[in-house]
């Protein structure tokens, strides 16, 4: 077979770096750029057929070459006899192996050379050379091993082989992915250096006229002799300095220590939601005045706290986090890691007013946290689905006795110098809690917690804390007839979080008067982007129970996009948001979910294979229900009116409008207006039923009789052509980066014609690929990896990923009996 690899010399890793090292950088930063570079490049990979490869590979392995993160479940066919069933999105796992050859400089032999993989999925085990490093059963936690001892240096080449088997099933409750799903870094320091995850930075006292700032260190000292150490931290905000601390220390051979410093930093620059700002802490190690090491730490000033009456209070101001729920895949790209991926949905929901972020239920990408601190949310870090008790056969329960501390306190390491994260929480919906063992075990999670981080609460996600009659609670109170869940009675947590039972919220004070309130999980309203049932002011409860099979349903397995259905457990998606928005004590709520994800298609199973859950579909493409939210969380005027305008002749239609900054709203069919409707009470959307005439929708807001907004809805013909709208026309040449364009197919008055579920094929030009296609639709199985994809409700996504050089890109969309589109992405 045939290798590829690459020789890692000071040069090439220093050229390589300047590619993401601001021109601003110092020779003295230059000189550090590799201590950290990426791995993702060049890996030969291979998936086993279980029945003749069995556990082993050997000279006839067929390997193809792939660039890291990689997922190959979501290359696979959808299958309703996978073993990972539909709540695992009926994609299969499998055993693969990745494989990769290279070499190091000899300049770097005296070195402390480590591999840090950000997440395997799962049971990794790992190998250089022939020696075996160690393995990883949990696939969302990064992990390194130093590969020193084993490495050749010089012209010899070296081999590292890791083995990922996802092979036993069902292992989650949602769509895993498998593989080396995160990116791979190659570390080389100085034998004196800061420990991975080494430093610590905290803001215990913070006012508008100085911030005191806490700085641990954690330094190993791998040299034969002793060495004295100066430690400098200096702390800059962009690119000026703010002020610096000098410690010294003598570090005796093969040992580490752990240095506090304090700091202060006059007239603090704040992180908030509306303002993220960062400082950066720069550690470098000197030893005779020459700098062998240095480590960069990004941290927030900002002061919170959640109060019992007020909720959550950030910087002295009480802000309602406003948050959702996300699964790690992103959609049509699986669950391999792509940072503008994750930055395009974080921009989605920031538009919709979205604050916050829940990490369901599991430790994050790197990347995710690094965005959330960047662009402003407020972070519940989770670290378990399931803790001793499976909820899947062979889920992490089966590794919880040995792993659960290492993963959680690792987890703790990597994240708690992030600024947006405000929350620990240590689990979601676990069948423990509701016995003495689940508050034996939350008693040990929480005091590894606190251990090593004392800045955040901790909470666990319980569904539910309580459990009321809600039929006549004030009778139940009288009678003291109320189960309080023993896990939040325990006095364990800091925060009581609720999952669902939004009737409980507005009695949370007479539950649990010493603790704060946080709505971990909420809503569960489903719904499928562009369908519409007749009427819309029924509510339906899909399932009818939890633990019964669902019979009912509409044709094509479609919910209604009117907010009218919801899980049994949960509610729709405005009467949980008026409970959240009456009560100032109820610090906020994460909704379940912010994007659909593939897996768990509550209420149905097969063929559907992604859920209805989120806010937004699959694609990306926001369903009718985001601009409640969005009416009621941003300061952006909104005027939002639905359905589509395409029925029979004479069929009664229900037309909603979601609006504010506005007293009323006026309606129009065809120029004549069909009556003017306003919000009573806490109302957060009007309606009008009214016969479909063919022609024009058309509704005006209006603010003490002035026009605000207006918005027209028009009847569209035949599909005549297609549409292409690059979310960026201009990306990076990096072999990473992605434009999403959205494919509109529009009649020949250029009107989106709501019902087209043409297959278009897609082909591209240049030094790129198409990574994605997906209409967002729940019950396809076209391939999310292919060329071609079937129009949900009239739209369609298209995926491009840059290559290495810089130039055009030409994507071409055509559709049989519709006008193609082309358009020019350029990679620069």
């Amino acid at each position: 077979m045939k290798t590829t690899f690459k020789y890692l010399s000071r040069f090439s890793v220093l050229i390589f770096s300047a590619m993401f090292l601001l021109s601003s950088c110092s020779k003295k930063e230059d000189a550090f750029a590799n201590r950290k570079i990426s791995f993702n490049a060049d890996w030969s990979f291979h998936l086993n057929d279980s029945l003749t490869d069995k556990d082993t590979i050997g000279t006839s392995t067929k390997w193809r070459t792939l660039d890291l993160p990689h997922d190959w479940s979501i290359e696979g066919k959808f299958d309703e006899k996978s073993p990972a069933g539909y709540g695992g999105g009926s994609l299969n796992g499998g055993l693969g192996w990745y494989k990769k050859t290279f070499r190091i400089s000899k300049e770097d032999i005296n070195k402390i050379i480590s591999i840090t993989f950000d997440g395997v999925y799962k049971n990794s085990e790992v190998w250089i050379n022939g020696h075996y490093l160690g393995k990883r059963p949990n696939g969302y936690i990064g992990f390194q091993y130093e590969l020193s001892p084993y490495l050749n240096y010089g012209e010899k080449t070296n081999e590292i082989i890791v083995k990922v088997d996802n092979s036993k099933q069902p292992n989650s409750r949602w769509y895993s992915g498998s593989g080396i799903f995160r990116n791979v870094w190659l570390e080389t320091t100085d034998k004196l250096h800061v420990e991975h995850w080494g430093t610590y930075v905290t803001t215990p006292k913070v006012t508008a006229e100085k911030a005191s700032v806490n700085i641990e260190n954690r330094i190993q000292n791998e040299h034969s002799e002793s060495k004295k150490v100066k430690l400098v931290t200096t702390i800059y905000k962009e690119d000026t300095e703010v002020t610096s601390v000098t410690q010294y220390i003598t570090l005796t051979p093969k040992s580490g220590t752990f240095l506090t410093a304090q700091a202060e930093v006059e007239s603090p620059v704040l992180w908030s939601v509306e303002k993220p700002e960062l400082y950066t802490a720069v550690t470098e190690i000197l030893v005779d005045d020459k700098i062998v090491d240095q480590y960069k730490t990004n941290f927030g000033i900002r002061d919170f706290k959640f109060d019992l009456n007020k909720g959550f209070i950030l910087n002295g101001k009480q802000v309602k986090i406003k948050g959702v729920c996300m699964h790690h895949d992103l959609g049509p790209l699986g669950s391999a890691i792509n940072t503008r991926a994750i930055e395009r949905q974080l921009e989605i929901l920031k538009e919709m007013g979205v604050n916050g972020i829940r990490t369901s239920h599991n430790p994050p990408a790197p990347e995710l946290l690094d965005l959330c601190d960047k662009m402003g949310f407020i972070v519940m870090d989770e670290a378990f689905d399931m803790w001793k008790q499976n909820k899947t056969k062979y889920d992490y329960a089966n590794d919880w006795d040995k792993w659960h501390r290492k993963d959680l306190v690792d987890q703790l390491f990597r994240d708690r110098n992030h600024p947006s994260i405000f929350i620990w929480s240590i689990g979601n919906e676990i069948p423990e809690q509701w016995n003495e063992t689940g508050v034996e075990i939350a008693k040990e999670l929480a005091a590894i917690v606190r251990k090593t981080d004392r800045t955040r609460p901790v909470t666990a996600a319980m569904n539910p804390p309580v459990n009321m009659n809600i039929d006549d609670v004030t009778l139940q109170f009288e009678k003291k007839n109320i189960q309080i869940n023993p896990l939040a009675a325990s006095g364990i947590l800091d925060l009581i979080g609720y999952n669902y039972a939004h009737q409980t919220y507005e009695h949370h004070k007479e539950n649990f008067p010493n603790k704060p309130f946080i709505a971990t999980e909420t809503t569960s309203g489903l719904q499928t982007r562009g369908y519409y049932d007749a009427v819309s002011d029924t509510i339906k409860k899909w399932p009818v129970r939890w633990d019964l099979k669902f019979t009912e349903g509409n044709p094509g397995n479609t919910v209604s996009a009117y907010d009218q259905v919801q899980a049994p457990w949960g509610s729709t998606h405005e009467a949980t948001w008026k409970v959240i928005k009456k009560y100032d004590f109820l610090s906020g709520m994460y909704i379940w979910t912010g994007f659909d994800y593939i897996g768990e298609p509550t209420p149905y199973e097969w063929p559907s294979i992604s859920s209805y859950f989120g806010i937004v579909d699959l694609a990306g493409f926001p369903k009718d229900v985001y601009y409640m939210y969005q009416s009621e969380w941003t300061d952006k005027t909104v005027l939002h009116i639905f359905p589509h305008w395409n029925w029979k002749a004479g069929q009664t239609v229900d037309v909603w409008a979601y609006y504010n900054n506005a007293d009323e709203v006026e309606l129009f069919v065809n120029g004549k207006s069909v009556g003017k409707r306003s919000k009573k009470g806490d109302d957060l959307h009007v309606m009008w039923r009214i016969p479909f005439q063919a022609g024009t929708l058309k509704a005006i807001s209006r603010k003490n009789g002035k026009t605000v907004l207006e918005k027209e809805i028009k009847t569209a013909g035949n599909p005549s052509q297609l549409k292409l709208t690059a979310d960026r026309s201009t990306i990076k040449a990096d072999k990473n980066d992605l434009s999403f364009v959205t494919v509109d197919i529009l009649d020949d008055k250029e009107t989106l014609v709501p019902n087209a579920n043409n297959e278009i094929n897609f082909s591209l030009k240049g030094n790129g690929k198409i990574v994605g296609v997906c209409s967002g639709d729940p019950v396809s199985h076209e391939s999310y990896k292919g060329n071609k994809h079937t129009a949900l409700a009239g739209k369609c996504l298209v995926i491009v990923q840059s290559g290495d050089k810089t130039g055009r890109l030409e994507l071409t969309a055509k559709a049989n009996g519709l006008k193609p589109a082309t358009i020019v992405i350029t990679t620069e």
